[in-house]
């Protein structure tokens, strides 16, 4: 893991102090919400629908043990006992007093953590591959890359007021696990002609009101080029991205209105003009931030673990959780685990203090004392021992955490929706829940297989519904709640947007409408097949039919209680 510089130290300690006295500026009546608001964005506090929201930056979604029992020490004394993990690799605490966020930064800077370009028109907390480091399909570890990133963009005058929030996101593998394709910038790592480390390079990807596919404006840059290449996308979108009206102010309207060849151009002719070595990092520079990432001291293992395997048969609730949250090690020997925050009924993302404490016991013990924040808001524990796995589970059984869902139907992306959220129109939560209830049996969710739902409680897309295989969307319609239900999104490599498979439903059709979905997936597929599969062999219709027969049978089944 990275760890502080002095730089670090002392720029995280000022604007811990420059804050303190904002804050008591607001307090004290000197300085109006509309003053403050500025103010509080660049530090990461929102004003949501009940209190304040503060989001804390996990970079690139990386934490120690250290960190994570911190962040339970701040639930319990300054929240609610318990925090939620988002879709970009963030932490957020719900319910902060506004008095008590000082001390509460304060505390985050005891263990080189902050809530910096967490919201606010800049560049937002770089995001990669949880798997990031481990995964034996990656060309190179992307987490070097995103602190560098971070780094760079960290007190960049020219990234200070962009015209609207920017998001990078980078993989180094070939199957994307960082959603690049739906960032404003996603980095693919790769080799080059002539094996030098280097970068794909996709810009206009996003969600929201107006959902985009990134286009790839670069084919290859080199490793030691990117900054430059980055810094001459940035002026590009600084100088030309709209100011006039925030909905069309991130970098995909820029690429859309100008068309993809011309902004190429621009970019391409704006790199041509910077001087790179000024502004790439040098290379004892790159070094000294690799050096952090350096693979760990490894023990060397067999890959077949005799223990391992000799639980597994002993226990098919073990088996079922290696079988469905274990992901291949390029270690022999190793496994990383998923941890799923899903377990049926309770909120998606969430993770109470006492949860932390023992989560972070089991990395310390079982994971070198790191862990990971993955994209759909659950955590991975990076550096397992096949050995270690039956201990590892019997401790996450006890604290409610073994649920053996990663992927399925189950394994539901939500934002906070109406229950927190001012700008929601709908619950997210709830829906999420109930939908969850409907597929609670094991042997179920095994047999559907991988089927990302994604639940979004406004046109923002806070739970990227645009590329959930079913996305939901929340929406207010004559003053009731009203969902729009999307087939065939993705957010890998194979990026596609969900299409609409019909009008609006009421909330308590939602459930039932995603059985009707699944059961024409069951009745469709053909051997092996997953969903997202055959929804682009059959094409839609069969699951509008599905939909339209579901929601005719509702309205049938009202008028006749009628």
């Amino acid at each position: 893991m990275y760890r502080y510089d002095e730089f670090d130290e002392e720029f995280v300690r000022e604007r811990v102090a420059q804050f303190r006295g904002q804050v008591a500026r607001r307090l004290d009546g000197s300085l109006s919400e509309d003053e403050f608001k500025p103010l509080r964005l660049k530090n990461g506090l929102y004003l949501q629908l009940h209190a304040y929201m503060l989001r804390i930056a996990v970079p690139y979604g990386t934490l120690s043990s250290k960190q994570l029992r911190q962040l339970a020490d701040i639930a319990e004394t300054y929240d609610k006992g318990y925090g939620h993990f988002t879709t970009r690799q963030n932490l957020q605490f719900n319910w902060p007093k506004l008095k008590d966020v000082p001390a509460i930064l304060d505390m985050l800077a005891d263990v080189e953590m902050h809530c910096i370009q967490t919201s606010g028109n800049c560049i937002r907390n770089v995001t990669a591959d949880q798997f990031a480091g481990v995964a034996a399909d990656e060309v190179e570890d992307p987490r070097p890359t995103a602190e560098l990133i971070r780094q760079w963009s960290s007190l960049h005058p020219e990234f200070t007021w962009l015209p609207r929030k920017f998001k990078i996101a980078v993989t180094g593998a070939e199957h994307d696990r960082a959603a690049i394709m739906v960032h404003d910038v996603g980095l693919k790592m790769k080799r080059g002609p002539s094996g030098e480390p280097g970068y794909e390079v996709v810009v206009g990807g996003g969600l929201g009101r107006t959902p985009m596919i990134g286009k790839i404006v670069r084919d290859f840059i080199p490793r030691d080029e990117l900054l430059a290449y980055l810094e001459a996308i940035m002026r590009v979108y600084n100088s030309e991205g709209r100011r006039d009206n925030k909905f069309k102010a991130r970098v995909k309207i820029l690429v859309h209105e100008t068309g993809e060849e011309e902004f190429r151009r621009r970019v391409e002719a704006e790199y041509a003009q910077l001087d790179g070595p000024t502004i790439n990092a040098p290379e004892d520079e790159v070094a000294r931030i690799a050096a952090y990432f350096a693979p760990p001291a490894y023990e060397t293992l067999p890959d077949t673990s005799e223990t391992l395997e000799a639980a597994r048969r002993a226990d098919p609730g073990l088996d079922h959780f290696v079988t469905q949250n274990g992901f291949a090690h390029k270690q022999p020997g190793y496994i990383a685990l998923t941890i799923s925050l899903k377990a049926i009924g309770e909120v998606p993302g969430d993770m109470s203090a006492e949860q932390m404490r023992v989560f972070a016991d089991i990395a310390e013990r079982h994971s070198l004392s790191e862990l990971r924040v993955t994209h759909s808001q659950n955590l991975v524990l990076p550096y397992v021992k096949k050995d270690d796995v039956p201990a590892v589970y019997a401790a996450l059984k006890a604290a409610g955490l073994a649920t053996a869902n990663a992927g399925l139907v189950t394994d539901i992306i939500a934002c906070p929706g109406l229950d927190y959220c001012a700008l929601a129109t709908a619950k997210s939560i709830p829906i999420a829940q109930e939908i969850a209830r409907t597929f609670q049996d094991e042997d179920r969710q095994r047999d559907i297989g991988p089927l990302p739902i994604k639940i979004s409680g406004c046109i923002n897309a806070c739970g990227h519904h645009h590329v959930g295989a079913i996305g939901i969307l929340g929406l207010e319609k004559a003053g009731k709640e009203n969902y729009q239900i999307t087939v065939g999104g993705d957010a890998t490599e194979n990026a596609a947007l969900g299409e609409r498979l019909g009008p609006g439903i009421d909330a308590e059709d939602v459930p039932g409408a995603i059985e009707s979905i699944v059961e024409v997936y069951l009745g469709e597929r053909r051997e092996g097949e997953e969903f997202i599969q055959t929804v682009r062999r059959a094409g839609l219709e069969p699951f509008k039919a599905g939909f339209t027969a579901y929601i005719a049978s509702r309205q049938a089944a009202t008028e006749a209680a009628e």
